[in-house]
């Protein structure tokens, strides 16, 4: 690793949710190769550990937290026990989520439950947890992770967009409530972007990442690179921001 990259994010501590797959893999790793030291929150304790190891075999410093998040106490949980490990945290990546793809009419109430537990009230309370010590130290950083489809309509995307949508409006809230303090809360809207989860979609997804001026789906890579940034000294002069890492789909 190069002298520049680790000398981002030296002594700091981050906790990323969502963080054994995808973007959110690619994230912690990132963030640890910048010489942060992670808390890798997940439900898969097997990909939490492979997480872990490729961190340590790098040479950063990791610990895997095995959560189920969905309610106030399960974000509470994960915050304290991350905190409790590394002594504090200071930065705080809202990247777990779930996303539908339906009608609906079929959309049930435990659907609609779901989808807001997760996207919504876990990063709320993630937030109410860390936030208040962030900003009791004068210094902290937060990224939500949102989608591109939280600013347009589309069939099929309504109960997904709407949850991000609302996580948006958070990002802007918490900006104007907790920047005063030093604590910057910024967002990252990613287009479509080849991971795990996103696989099974194949060809829709690159026909749908072809309308932007990329003309290909982006990379959790890709995305992990602008959290990164968000969370580091280099954006310190930006607040309340909602960085697209689409491609360019939002220029056309």
């Amino acid at each position: 690793m190069s002298e520049r990259p680790m000398s981002l994010l030296p002594g700091m501590t981050a906790l990323v949710t969502g963080g054994t797959s995808g973007i959110g893999r690619a994230t912690a790793i990132t963030l640890a190769g910048r010489g942060a030291r992670v808390a890798v929150a997940g439900r898969d304790q097997r990909r939490g550990r492979q997480v872990v190891a490729d961190i340590t075999e790098a040479g950063g410093t990791a610990d895997f937290f095995a959560a189920d998040l969905h309610d106030e106490p399960s974000a509470r949980k994960l915050a304290h026990a991350a905190a409790a490990r590394f002594g504090r945290i200071d930065v705080l990546v809202n990247n777990a989520g779930i996303f539908p793809f339906g009608p609906t009419e079929r959309t049930t109430q435990a659907d609609f439950d779901a989808v807001f537990a997760l996207n919504v009230r876990v990063p709320y309370f993630l937030v109410a947890e860390l936030a208040p010590a962030m900003a009791r130290r004068g210094h902290g950083a937060i990224v939500n992770v949102t989608t591109a489809a939280a600013a347009y309509g589309a069939a099929a995307l309504g109960l997904y967009g709407a949850s991000k949508a609302a996580l948006v409006l958070l990002t802007k809230a918490w900006a104007a409530e907790y920047g005063p303090h030093g604590v910057r809360v910024n967002a990252v809207s990613p287009g479509p972007t080849r991971t795990e989860g996103t696989a099974p979609r194949g060809a829709a997804l690159d026909q749908a990442a072809a309308a932007g001026p990329a003309r290909r789906p982006g990379t959790a890579q890709e995305v992990a690179e602008a959290i990164v940034f968000l969370a580091s000294e280099p954006a310190s002069f930006v607040h309340g921001a909602v960085l697209p890492v689409d491609g360019g789909r939002t220029a056309v």
